[in-house]
């Protein structure tokens, strides 16, 4: 149980830092962006590729599997995130928002999801593949649990990126005007603030946050190209079940998912736990569709 518990928090850590990049996009933009699951494939393979391209070799950092080089990779692959999220938005998304209903920009999402996907098929091909081949020891926390220390590091990393956006979101001028945009889009624009910054910035973080939440998957499981179809529907679990545009909510959501399929495999065959997070999404929308912090908008308060 206590092995159950420690493996569905670091699954519910990568997948609440996904989903706070979804729940962003959703409740500034209003849209349900399917291609941001791709935008974690892609961060985790731009990290790799960056490696591989440099040809950057250095030991492992401590008691973890990777060192300096991989750290250097995941900034560059959140800045190439970033910079294709901002490209698509610019060729895609923002004449659709413009000129046409909501419904079409959802399916347009789809059409960008597989173009991404595709992409990665051709340039890395279809096999798994590793950052590093370094064997690590777990660490003996208690009886009946063991950690890598890839974990603590991936558990550690995102509890600072959270908090690092709580007080961005809560105390900067450019969070609480994505908090203001997400509440009220008309009084944002009667004040005279720039939405296209709000929305740029939005795309920017979202998509960051995809890319290091791809490495760390990457990391700690295995690259392959499905890793982004894999994390779609408990991307939107925890989105919706946090509440739709709420940080704190997402990360609750998140890890809730996480432990729910953690612990479904003591009690079903392992095939089936991708089914657990479309049955809690349907558990919302059927019991709370505002999520359990719908109405707390940007973030925790």
């Amino acid at each position: 149980m206590l092995q159950a518990l420690a493996d569905g928090i670091l699954t519910g850590s990568i997948i609440a830092l996904g989903a706070i990049g979804l729940t962003l996009t959703m409740g500034i933009l209003r849209f349900a962006n399917f291609a941001h699951a791709e935008l974690i494939t892609w961060g985790a393979y731009m990290a790799l590729g960056v490696l591989a391209i440099t040809g950057v070799f250095a030991g492992p950092i401590g008691p973890f599997s990777f060192g300096l080089p991989l750290i250097l990779a995941t900034l560059v692959a959140a800045a190439l995130t970033a910079a294709l999220a901002l490209v698509v938005d610019y060729l895609v998304f923002r004449p659709l928002r413009s000129h046409t209903n909501h419904m079409t920009v959802v399916f347009s999402s789809f059409g960008v999801s597989l173009l991404v996907r595709m992409v990665i098929l051709l340039i890395f091909g279809g096999s798994a593949e590793y950052y590093s081949d370094e064997l690590q020891i777990a660490v003996r926390l208690m009886p009946g649990l063991r950690v890598m220390p890839d974990h603590l590091f991936t558990l550690g990393l995102t509890l600072v990126i959270v908090i690092a956006l709580h007080f961005f979101l809560q105390r900067t001028r450019l969070g609480l005007s994505m908090r203001a945009l997400a509440e009220n889009p008309d009084l944002v624009r009667i004040n005279g603030i720039d939405t296209r910054t709000v929305v740029r910035w939005t795309w920017i973080i979202g998509a960051a946050l995809a890319a290091v939440a791809g490495v760390l998957y990457g990391m700690t499981v295995q690259l392959r190209p499905e890793i982004g179809f894999q994390l779609l529907l408990p991307l939107f679990a925890a989105a919706i079940l946090g509440g739709v545009g709420n940080v704190f909510g997402a990360v609750v959501g998140g890890l809730i998912v996480g432990l729910a399929e953690s612990f479904s495999v003591l009690f079903i065959p392992a095939g089936y736990k991708m089914a657990v997070p479309f049955i809690i999404l349907l558990g919302v929308l059927y019991v709370r569709p505002s999520g359990l912090f719908g109405g707390m908008r940007g973030g925790a308060k």
